[in-house]
């Protein structure tokens, strides 16, 4: 299986740069696994509605642009559905016995994804009801993706 994650934004903080190499290199024995970075665009502190949505259109294209056509495409929003770690192995799992083994995992920035990258999306997917920093959610997102082929392998992991 390819994994792909496309996120928006530079990963400055070294505590978490060191927590996704660890998890990527984890995940060298289940899956190829690939970060792309776009860039965020710079924005002043007050944005009003049309600049907010100028913003996401933005990196909206910068993410279409690092998709492939035949990606399977999860946008990581907060209206996504809530997934349990059983279920995101499930769908790993039938995504690679189906054919559809290139699989992308979309992160927005600040102000979340645009309608475009929406639209292109083929599922909505949510941790949580909170919100997280969208540089923190590389780390949960390459954690729970290790758990995942761990439970569809039969492999012990904490709980």
């Amino acid at each position: 299986m390819h994994i792909t994650i496309v996120a928006v934004g530079k990963l400055k903080e070294k505590y978490l740069k060191q927590g996704i190499d660890e998890y990527r290199k984890r995940l060298t024995a289940y899956a190829k696994v690939d970060i792309v970075e776009v860039a965020d665009e710079k924005a002043p502190e007050n944005l009003s509605e049309a600049d907010m949505l100028r913003v996401k259109e933005k990196e909206g294209e910068r993410i279409l642009a690092a998709l492939k056509p035949d990606q399977h495409v999860v946008a990581l929003a907060i209206e996504g559905e809530l997934w349990s770690s059983e279920q995101l192995a499930k769908k790993l799992d039938n995504l690679a016995t189906y054919g559809r083994s290139s699989v992308a995992f979309i992160i927005g920035g600040s102000l979340g994804l645009s309608d475009a990258v929406m639209d292109r999306a083929n599922e909505y997917l949510s941790f949580s009801k909170m919100t997280f920093p969208h540089q923190l959610m590389r780390l949960i997102l390459l954690e729970q993706v290790y758990r995942g082929f761990r439970i569809n392998r039969g492999e012990p992991y904490h709980k």
